[in-house]
């Protein structure tokens, strides 16, 4: 049996796939990985999406007005991933600079 999810469980669904575009080398890798975290199948993702695209579409000043800063949000959650990696990374070598007095 078909399950049935809520609008606004869609739109949430939607969101978190453009957000986490950035972090993966293609959209079928976004989209499984998505897909799968959410507990729904792949093709029902892709389809809200393309929904969701093309009423967008239809607005599109609003579709560029949110992209911008979808997609500067993005960017600075990988950063920030990428820089608490690297201090892990440190802290766990055990690495640290000393002068010399």
């Amino acid at each position: 049996m078909a399950r049935r999810y809520d609008a606004e469980f869609r739109e949430r669904a939607v969101r978190l796939l453009a957000d986490s575009r950035a972090n993966y080398m293609s959209e079928t890798k976004a989209l499984q990985s998505v897909s799968k975290s959410l507990g729904v199948a792949a093709e029902s993702l892709r389809r809200w999406q393309e929904r969701s695209d093309a009423t967008n579409a239809a607005d599109p000043g609003e579709s560029e007005e949110l992209g911008k800063p979808r997609r500067e949000n993005a960017e600075l959650r990988r950063a920030n991933e990428i820089s608490g990696s690297a201090s892990a990374f440190f802290v766990g070598t055990g690495s640290t600079r000393h002068d010399a007095d």
